[in-house]
């Protein structure tokens, strides 16, 4: 297995149409994704004292955390009209290995920043609703 570059790690918007088509999120420095789950814990007097949980249950999400240039692309605009909106987007994150996740999310907060004599950045937080899916996973 070698290392994958950073750079390839993308975060898209979809574009609303059906079927949908994603747009890169354009000027982004760092992008981040949590995979969380809640367990559910089904020991019993029989468990020989060892905690069992119970496999597929519980509650699973997604966190996007990702920050960058603002360059005002479409895709930023998109970004920030959905935030000011509290409405929920399609998302893609890609990989250099081509490997994909899909999903709705919501823009949990969004921050932008701006020296005197520097750029405007920003940083931007989602937060899944329903399933993400894995989509044309490598063998």
């Amino acid at each position: 297995m070698t290392a994958q570059k950073g750079a390839a790690f993308l975060l898209k918007i979809g574009d609303g149409g059906s079927p949908v088509s994603y747009e890169t999120v354009a000027g982004l420095r760092t992008t981040q994704m949590s995979i969380n789950g809640d367990t559910v814990v089904v020991t019993h007097k029989e468990s020989g004292g060892w905690r069992e949980l119970l496999s597929g249950a519980g509650t699973r999400s997604v966190s996007v955390s990702a920050s960058g240039i603002f360059l005002g692309s479409n895709a930023e605009a998109s970004v920030r009209a959905h935030a000011l909106a509290g409405t929920l987007d399609d998302y893609e994150l890609s990989f250099e290995d081509g490997a994909k996740v899909r999903g709705r999310f919501l823009v949990q907060r969004l921050d932008y920043a701006g020296d005197f004599n520097g750029e405007r950045t920003y940083a931007l937080q989602l937060e899944s609703s329903g399933p993400v899916n894995p989509v044309g996973v490598p063998s």
